[in-house]
């Protein structure tokens, strides 16, 4: 599923020339909210990490 979404922004970046300006635009307005960035980086890292478990006695 990931390779098929970028596969279609990618062709979506060819096929529309103004599009690669907008792309770049919101990347530079997210590179600048690091609150933002470090949410999304967490919210994409999260299912990957494993769970913890509580400490047993």
């Amino acid at each position: 599923m990931r390779w098929v979404i970028l596969g279609a922004l990618l062709g979506l970046l060819l096929a529309v020339p103004q599009a690669l300006d907008l792309t770049s635009a919101v990347a530079a307005w997210l590179a600048c909210r690091p609150t933002l960035l470090a949410f999304a980086l967490g919210a994409a890292a999260r299912p990957y990490l494993p769970l913890m478990r509580r400490w047993t006695r």
